[in-house]
């Protein structure tokens, strides 16, 4: 089955049955990359856990044609994901838990900025991967809203639903790099989303030093100049809007005691 996404600024469609993409005459994107439930076993509370085989699809760099220049000069790539239905074991449908690595064109562990397109999803994301990881917050958002997760923060992002699949884009840098392996070394973030009759709690993950999760809802980000526009039509409105993403030195105070 094929849905639409044409409310987000790019002609294309999400595939369920096989997982995946396909684009209009205007757009281009890669195949999907597929997301195997063996290759993120490592950051599950149970590793051993029954689920979908394939438990998401990720294609990274979908753009118009007319913008590839535009996006490659800014070091700017628009990626987009979407879930398989279902849970792992105790667990919602997720990704990895990562952090960006540093791109060498900017020196920073890039940010990325979410728009959630299709379901129910919670961004959570944690201050530092060490034994006291910071501050914890988990962003629960539905479809046209956006969620911001600053420099160098471990994330991962939540099916909050496990009767529908999740699908939702994000502004990424163009030299990103997922890192798993300090994610892994604590067995997965410091907080495992469990799922309860349909609605999701919470449990620390012990390896990590006892703190608190602060759930919440996605807020405006006026002070970046995002509006509540679809992500991508911004970015055609507006190709410098997203700069810093890529250069996030460019906003560094914006940084400081920065609040999801």
């Amino acid at each position: 089955m094929a849905e639409p996404l044409l409310n987000y600024g790019l002609d294309m469609q999400v595939h369920h049955q096989p997982m995946g993409f396909s684009y209009g005459e205007e757009v281009i994107g890669p195949v999907p990359e597929i997301r195997k439930l063996e290759q993120i076993r490592a950051s599950l509370r149970d590793p051993l856990c029954q689920g979908p085989e394939d438990v998401y699809a990720i294609v990274m760099d979908v753009a118009r044609l007319q913008d590839r220049e535009e996006l490659k000069k800014r070091m700017l790539l628009f990626g987009v994901v979407t879930y398989a239905s279902g849970r792992l074991g105790d667990e919602p449908v997720r990704s990895q838990g990562h952090i960006h690595r540093i791109s060498a064109h900017s020196g920073w562990s890039p940010p990325e900025l979410y728009e959630i397109w299709q379901g129910k999803a919670i961004i959570y994301m944690q201050e530092y991967v060490a034994d006291d990881p910071g501050h914890c917050f988990a962003i629960v958002a539905g479809p046209g809203e956006k969620v911001l997760v600053p420099p160098g923060w471990a994330h991962a992002t939540i099916s909050a639903s496990p009767d529908e699949p999740l699908t939702f884009g994000a502004w990424c840098d163009r030299e990103y790099g997922f890192e798993y392996e300090a994610v892994r070394a604590y067995k997965g973030l410091a907080w495992y989303p469990l799922l309860q009759d349909e609605h999701i709690a919470w449990q620390h993950n012990r390896r990590y030093m006892p703190g608190r999760l602060q759930v919440t809802s996605p807020r405006s980000y006026t002070e970046f100049g995002i509006t509540d526009e679809p992500l991508y039509q911004q970015f055609i409105d507006d190709p410098a809007r997203f700069q810093f993403i890529s250069k996030p030195g460019m906003v560094g105070p914006k940084w400081v005691g920065f609040h999801p």
